[in-house]
């Protein structure tokens, strides 16, 4: 068991401990069942959601996205599924900031079990939630009532990566009828796991185009310097020099594959330091 029966506590809605955001949508939970810190249900709070089967791609969103917003005290909310919800947790504690696990059963099992070591963290640092009784098992139904209690407790939703029949979208639907903003990271028109995420964007979802978007989504204008590792600042330097240069002569003078170098200027570009224009020419943002 990782929550002792002993350590779950309960709040009602009519009272001043429940989650206020949270209990101004349409069918709130009458009960929470919860452990660890209560407090942060009236954060500032940003849902990030996506497919189990995350790509790299999409784990990476996933934790840098939930660690650069957790970095400025945002609190990231997420469903501790496999995937991007695990990353998003992930990003977050590792920012050594406040996260929320809404789960889909009781909060005394772990689903999936291999997270176990996850969401005892969470339980310690941060705060995991459900509407469902100690000892409810992980039902197929109740992920798309608990995904109304993702989007409910945030202000933002972020879908990292989803299917045509991921239940990433119904979080996406739920935010757009709670009146949430939602944002999703476009990805790869060749990848089943982007279809829904691009969907979302040509229905009019705004879609990330680097990182710090979502702080302005927060109205939050103070950028802290993002970290960068020891590839990412050499290309980087080499982008500044030249101005506008193309991934093959950044392989040439890098010594480095192409292959590389394009993952490191896709890094680059998420993290707002460079753009990219139709030509493949990147031009470094001072």
């Amino acid at each position: 068991m990782v929550v002792a029966k002993d350590e779950i506590k309960t709040v009602y809605n009519e009272t001043a401990e429940y989650p206020e955001l949270l209990n101004q949508i349409e069918n709130p939970p009458e009960k929470l069942y919860y452990t660890g810190k209560l407090e942060l249900g009236k954060t500032r709070c940003l849902a990030i959601v996506g497919s189990r089967k995350a790509t790299a791609y999409g784990k990476w969103a996933a934790y840098n996205i939930a660690k650069r917003a957790a970095d400025h005290d945002i609190t990231i909310v997420s469903g501790l599924a496999r995937g991007v919800d695990s990353y998003a947790h992930k990003g977050a504690l590792d920012a050594g900031g406040n996260t929320i696990a809404v789960l889909g059963c009781g909060i005394d099992i772990c689903y999936p079990k291999e997270n176990k070591s996850l969401m005892k963290a969470i339980a310690k640092k941060g705060l995991v939630i459900s509407e469902y009784p100690i000892g409810s098992t992980p039902l197929r139904h109740h992920f798309p009532l608990r995904n109304r209690i993702i989007s409910g407790l945030s202000e933002t939703v972020v879908v990292v990566e989803a299917s045509l029949n991921s239940g990433s979208l119904i979080t996406a639907d739920y935010a757009l009828n709670q009146g949430r903003e939602v944002f999703a990271v476009p990805g790869n028109i060749n990848n089943i796991l982007s279809i829904g995420s691009n969907k979302l964007i040509q229905d009019g979802a705004t879609p990330i185009v680097v990182i710090d978007d979502i702080l302005e989504a927060f109205s939050i204008k103070e950028r802290k310097e993002i970290e960068l590792t020891k590839d990412e600042r050499i290309i980087l330097r080499f982008i500044k020099e030249h101005g506008e240069i193309t991934t093959s002569y950044l392989s040439k003078i890098s010594r480095k594959p192409a292959s590389v170098v394009s993952d490191l200027v896709t890094n680059l570009e998420m993290k707002g330091k460079v753009q990219t224009s139709s030509d493949k020419i990147y031009i470094a943002k001072f």
